[in-house]
């Protein structure tokens, strides 16, 4: 052993990461260049519409219609979640067909049909199926292009976030309900203080990369007629014909989001991630002290 200890240490040499390091950056350098030197690109174009007013207020709209449909698809997917752990048979079924539907179908159909309802329903009443009738409304007025665009983005999120959030409730171990039930807490105070800030730590990545999907999935209300970002440049370049430069306009501002998205779910991460350092940091700190004798 102590041969060995006196032996030098040699480091290891990675010469295949630093040749596929160099081939790569000189494939990027050509691609930088190449972009840079094609005039083709139009990039004064680029700069001139990139603050544009008709860009920047179709900037808005994705960035609250993003917001909004995430806001609907998890306070949705959360009951729907919760239905589907339920002991109840009728619930549970409820939940399971939402599923079916909701995740069966395309999101683009989706749209369309909810931007189409007044086609099957010209007038939406409120009542009972065989009792009095509380109030009609026409559905072109009620279903407007933002309405559909709301129903269809965030019906078909909270198919998705349910079994997000049905398995980091899953991932809770049971002892915890029942150590919170012998307390004596009820259902309602065990699941929102005790079950749901653990599962928090799993649910929030996947919620991320859901949150930064939809804010490209809203693209897709483009075929509603709904002035988003994408369709604010398609508006201008069937003008101008300046097809390529305003679809880089829009790449990079749905770049720039989706930076501020990702920067905003790494500090949620590390925020609930906490609980779990701070539990196991005394287990660590226990086995680093000496054994007393006695």
């Amino acid at each position: 052993m102590r041969e060995l200890e006196h032996m030098p240490v040699v480091p290891l040499r990675h010469r295949g990461r630093w040749f596929a390091a160099g081939v790569l950056l000189v494939i990027a350098i050509g691609l930088i260049i190449s972009a840079i030197t094609n005039p083709r690109f139009h990039w004064y174009a680029v700069g001139q519409y990139l603050f544009d007013d008709s860009i920047i207020s179709g900037l808005y709209t994705t960035a609250w219609l993003t917001l909004a449909s995430m806001a609907i698809g998890i306070v949705l997917g959360t009951v729907i979640a919760l239905m589907r752990m339920s002991k109840n048979p009728v619930l549970f079924t409820i939940a399971s067909t939402y599923l079916w539907l909701f995740r069966g179908t395309p999101l683009l159909v989706q749209l369309i049909f909810w931007f189409n309802l007044s086609a099957l329903y010209p007038q939406i009443t409120l009542g009972f199926p065989f009792g009095p009738s509380l109030g009609a409304f026409d559905a072109n007025k009620v279903i407007t292009v933002y309405a559909a665009a709301l129903l269809g983005l965030g019906l078909n999120e909270g198919a998705y976030m349910s079994e997000i959030v049905r398995s980091g409730l899953s991932a809770v171990p049971n002892g915890q309900r029942e150590a919170a039930e012998a307390l004596g807490m009820s259902s309602f105070r065990v699941m929102f203080r005790v079950i749901l800030p653990q599962a928090m730590r799993i649910i929030i990545p996947p919620t991320g990369n859901q949150l930064i999907g939809m804010l490209k999935t809203t693209s897709l209300v483009s075929v509603i007629a709904m002035q988003d970002l994408l369709y604010s440049a398609q508006l201008i370049y069937t003008n101008n014909f300046q097809t390529i430069p305003l679809l880089i306009v829009a790449s990079l501002w749905y770049l720039v989001l989706t930076t501020v998205l990702s920067v905003l779910q790494h500090y949620l991460e590390k925020y609930f991630a906490k609980s779990e350092q701070r539990s196991t940091a005394p287990a660590a700190v226990t086995q680093d002290q000496p054994e007393r004798s006695c």
